[in-house]
């Protein structure tokens, strides 16, 4: 059995379960061992009532003290439970399990494990676990993954596949060498593959944890690498002057670029009229004016008579952009032809703007990842900008600029310009790792005319207070958000879902507001048909995961509120609180943590006191430390399986020097103690990205 084996092979896994399976990206053998646990559960002691700490998840032995109190609010069944031990009480509160009330027996002793909350002087418990005296005791001291599930599989159903893969599994020859392996303290990647998924203990897991990111970050940084040797130093071969077209623009811009702006701007000319092609990253805080500068950029393109391309990560950013563009263009009387190009257009559209786009008709061509489909021939590309390049990753980006390589330019064939967008605040320091085979600039200022976001962390106890002020937003004619870590219940413990939560809120704001939910499980079409609807204020309020992170602009939003926040880096935060304050009004941001320990209310602490991204990043970067575990995936760090470029900066840096090191002793890996690594790079790259080919490095 390797690492191609279909996962249906494996015993008890049916059709049914093989399609659960699809649902989470799981379709082979492969795909199953790197599906890696998204927390770990610990099963401590029961403690006596008195003893439950609040924030933290405990397990208390209790009676049921009297007979449960149901009451039902509109679509929602709310179950009261209290409970006792010899040192105290307090409530269990569950939703939509109306069925407890007949199976928890006043007088009946059960195990009940959750989140400690505090109402006031008393101590909750929300929707905890029910176990047996004897069945809780089966699973105390072990370390128990969890997985990220969809509705019918179940966690035992994964660990079970899990444990039988592990088992069968070929493993390949070890591929770094012995050498290699000791300098860098790293154990096989056998060993690697048990620790992550059935850990023996925390240093076990934070062993396993490092090989696997290690292997990681060297494949990304190796692939960039090669990308770089491949487009470094290419001949421009579409140089561009700029013409009074971008001049006439600034002159009628109702605002003046920022010197950040002034100077990035002053990058680009200079990279588009110079020697080589352009290959640049622009970082910059959310709302710091990348997108104006990159619209000067095509706009200078198009005054030269060739064709740009903007490639955004969701139709609804596409569509916004698009538009945003056409307004310029009639406003200021610019020289663009722009189309839309997305996957939800009729076949009919597609061809009508496959025809501009072929014939040059089209000089600005807008869209998602319909822009690098086989069906686009572009006819004189000669700069591509990519917005949120995370979302893409380095083949996409490649595939689109290699568009500008089949056009036909005036110039001659060649490689087009490539401008790449990100918010995503990534400290100096790593983004050069990172966006390795790119020049990066830098936008770290804001315009002078926005209102800074007014931040909050609070408690849970602070919700009815905070769902007071949003009703007050939605009256006064604004919009909110409220961000939940996870899609439904089961994914983690003991924190929000996005399903569950919008009941919950349904039943506490008022009728008249129109409340939606939006998660990365959905298709495609109802994302984007809800993202739209909020966009068109159809939707008052936003139950979401990060999936909203990129992707949507509702300036009339004033309202982010983040349940367990505690459980995000503080980068991924400030990129949600990112979402408002794009307007005229005031806007707020509430930062719920369900964990009241001094050191992690101090951290997000921090997100009070700053709206700077590359400040913050900076203080994530420092607080979190090699390996800690938040429980939920960062999004937005490039999209790395299991490495985040926070928490693991250090195996990120000692990646990028071993290689270095490698590229100067032995570029080719021609080298016999090499052959293994080079086969296996070849063979499987880094998840997500193609082999590499060392024959072209």
């Amino acid at each position: 059995m390797d690492q191609n084996t279909p996962i249906i092979e494996l015993k008890g896994v049916g059709e049914k379960a093989k399609a659960l399976f699809a649902k989470i990206d799981v379709n082979t053998v492969g795909d199953l061992l790197s599906h890696y646990p998204r927390d770990y559960e610990t099963f401590a002691p029961p403690v006596p009532v008195d003893e439950t700490v609040p924030g933290e998840v405990c397990a208390v032995y209790v009676t049921v003290a009297g007979i449960p109190n149901q009451k039902k609010i509109r679509n929602l069944t709310i179950l009261n439970v209290l409970v006792r031990d010899a040192s105290g009480g307090m409530q269990l509160t569950f939703f939509n399990m109306p069925f407890l009330k007949k199976t928890l027996k006043p007088g009946g002793y059960y195990v009940f494990r959750g989140l400690v909350q505090t109402r006031g002087a008393a101590k909750i418990m929300e929707q905890p676990k029910i176990y047996g005296l004897d069945d809780y005791h089966k699973q105390c001291g072990q370390l128990m993954p969890r997985y990220a599930l969809t509705k019918g599989l179940t966690n035992q159903a994964i660990l079970k596949a899990v444990r039988q893969a592990l088992d069968a599994f070929e493993y390949e020859e070890e591929y770094y060498p012995p050498k290699f392996l000791e300098r860098h303290e790293l154990i096989s990647v056998r060993e690697a593959l048990y620790g992550i998924h059935f850990p023996m203990d925390y240093e076990a897991l934070k062993e396993a944890r490092r090989r696997l990111t290690f292997d990681e970050f060297f494949g990304f940084i190796l692939m960039l690498r090669k990308n770089k040797e491949l487009v470094q130093g290419l001949d421009n071969s579409y140089p561009m002057l700029e013409t009074a077209d971008t001049v006439r623009f600034l002159e009628q811009l109702p605002f003046p670029l920022t010197n950040a702006q002034k100077k990035v701007w002053s990058e680009l000319r200079e990279d588009m009229a110079g020697v080589h092609c352009m290959n640049r990253l622009i970082q910059g805080d959310v709302g710091s004016g990348k997108t104006i500068v990159a619209v000067l950029a095509l706009l200078m393109c198009a005054a030269n008579g060739y064709q740009g391309a903007l490639m955004a990560p969701t139709e609804v950013l596409a569509k916004q952009h698009y538009e945003g563009i056409c307004a310029y263009t009639k406003q200021y009387h610019l020289i663009f032809k722009p189309v839309l190009l997305v996957g939800s257009m009729t076949a009919a559209q597609k061809r009508e703007v496959y025809e501009q786009i072929a014939s040059g008709e089209a000089n600005l061509i807008v869209g998602t990842h319909a822009l690098i489909q086989d069906k686009v021939s572009y006819r004189k590309l000669a700069l591509v900008v990519t917005d949120e390049q995370h979302r893409f990753g380095v083949r996409q980006r490649e595939r689109l600029a290699g568009k500008g390589e089949q056009g036909i330019a005036p110039a001659g064939e060649g490689h087009p310009h490539v401008l790449v967008m990100s918010a995503t605040p990534i400290p100096r320091t790593l983004a050069i790792i990172l966006y390795g085979d790119l020049s990066v600039s830098v936008i770290d200022e804001l315009p002078a005319d926005r209102l800074p976001i007014k931040n909050c962390v609070v408690n849970t106890a602070y919700r009815p207070k905070a769902y007071n002020f949003i009703s007050k937003e939605v009256a006064a004619g604004r919009q909110a958000y409220v961000i939940c870590p996870q899609v439904e219940a089961g994914e983690l413990e003991d924190v929000e879902n996005v399903v569950e939560y919008t009941g919950k809120l349904r039943a506490a704001l008022p009728d008249s507001v129109q409340i939606a939910y939006l998660h990365g499980k959905m298709h495609p079409a109802d994302k984007n048909r809800i993202m739209e609807q909020f966009a068109a204020h159809n939707i008052d309020v936003l139950v979401s995961t990060t999936v909203i992170e990129v992707g949507i602009n509702v300036p009339n939003a004033t309202v982010m509120m983040v349940e367990n926040a505690e459980r995000f880096g503080l980068a991924q935060l400030h990129q949600l609180r990112g979402r408002v304050g794009r307007g005229e009004h005031q806007s707020y941001c509430i930062f719920v943590s369900s964990n009241e320990k001094k050191e992690t209310m101090e951290r997000l602490d921090i997100l009070n006191h700053s709206n700077d991204g590359f400040h913050i990043a900076a203080q994530d970067l420092k607080l979190r430390g090699p390996g800690e575990l938040l429980g939920v995936r960062q999004s937005g760090d490039l999209a790395f399986r299991i490495g985040d470029v926070y928490a693991d900066a250090t195996v990120l840096q000692e990646a990028a020097g071993a290689v270095d090191t490698l590229m100067r002793e032995d570029a080719e890996l021609a080298r016999e103690e090499h052959q293994l690594l080079r086969q296996h790079f070849e063979a499987h790259g880094r998840p997500g990205i193609n082999s590499i080919d060392f024959r072209t490095i």
